[in-house]
């Protein structure tokens, strides 16, 4: 499998084979989770599709069917923003496979302006942690029975903006900041990657997060001229001794953003790891804190408490 300087997805599962697995992409609608989907299928999986916008949840399932010959696709409506909505998906799910060998958490939602899920979370904890951590529970039958499982988390180089406050994660104290916020989401994406790997690496589950580059998608929807310069001032801060950092100059595309994640999902180079963080399909440093085992157990803990508490009642 190809780990060049920059490949694209397709470029790293030339040679693969999943016949007879079963993948599950969040966020599958458009950008990374499309170009995942793509890339998956082409060794032969079963894709399924996951996502909130019905329409462009259809446009991608004909547009994978069309760029690959006999495609194995389905699809799975899933809003994360709803835990009612997570648990429907996740029936829906193991009611198509009786094992997961990939699920690819890979939606999100990057510096919205201040609001709350269907359960109270705060929008970008809510989404890109909670609604994943949630639904990840609900698969984990479905993943121990693939016998040989990997769970791939999409986190940023946005974690090391902040760290998870657990005295006040949903931002109920606090005069709101989109950006650490958005930090502290995907903080949150690596510990529970973390704590994962550790629960079920014994059951034959490993679990990895990862950075995809910045990506032009649709993702950065919510960004303003000031939001980038706020970003350069505080990468700068951060990494005085290192070049300053233009994200307007940095974006590169999804085809090639998609290439960590889909290498987390199929690559030989990870047997026997897990509980780590990658980036340019290699295996990277993140923050101390996000990779920390006793924060990772702590919001663990935290994440099923918040979730447990607001899951509707059958």
């Amino acid at each position: 499998m190809t780990t060049t300087s920059e490949p694209t997805a397709l470029d790293i599962v030339a040679g693969a084979d999943l016949s007879g697995k079963t993948c599950v992409i969040t966020g599958a609608s458009s950008g990374l989770g499309r170009e995942s989907a793509r890339a998956l299928a082409a060794t032969g999986a079963h894709v399924i599709l996951a996502a909130r916008n019905a329409e462009a949840l259809a446009d991608t399932e004909a547009w994978v069917r069309a760029e690959v010959a006999d495609a194995a696709v389905s699809i799975v409506p899933l809003d994360l923003t709803s835990l009612a909505d997570v648990a429907s998906a996740a029936a829906q799910i193991s009611e198509l496979t009786p094992a997961v060998h990939v699920l690819m958490n890979n939606a999100g939602v990057m510096f919205t302006p201040f609001g709350r899920t269907a359960e109270g979370f705060e929008t970008q904890f809510g989404t890109n942690h909670l609604g994943h951590f949630e639904f990840t529970r609900l698969l984990f039958p479905a993943l121990v029975a693939a016998d040989g499982a990997r769970v791939v988390n999409l986190s940023s180089e946005g974690h090391r903006i902040s760290d998870v406050d657990f005295e006040d994660p949903n931002w109920e104290s606090r005069d709101y900041d989109k950006f650490a916020a958005y930090g502290a989401s995907k903080t949150a994406n690596v510990l529970h990657a973390v704590e994962l790997d550790r629960r079920l690496r014994d059951s034959g589950v490993r679990a990895f997060a990862v950075h995809p580059g910045i990506v032009a998608t649709s993702l950065a929807r919510h960004m303003t001229n000031d939001d980038f310069a706020s970003l350069n001032k505080s990468s700068a801060s951060r990494n005085p001794d290192k070049p300053a950092t233009d994200f307007r100059k940095q974006f590169t595309t999804p085809e090639h953003g998609a290439a960590t994640q889909v290498w987390a999902a199929v690559s030989d180079e990870l047997d026997g790891q897990g509980g780590v963080y990658l980036s340019d399909c290699r295996v990277r440093e993140a923050a101390p804190y996000a990779m920390d085992e006793t924060r990772a157990l702590t919001l663990w803990a935290l994440s099923e408490h918040l979730c447990t508490a607001a899951a509707p009642r059958a």
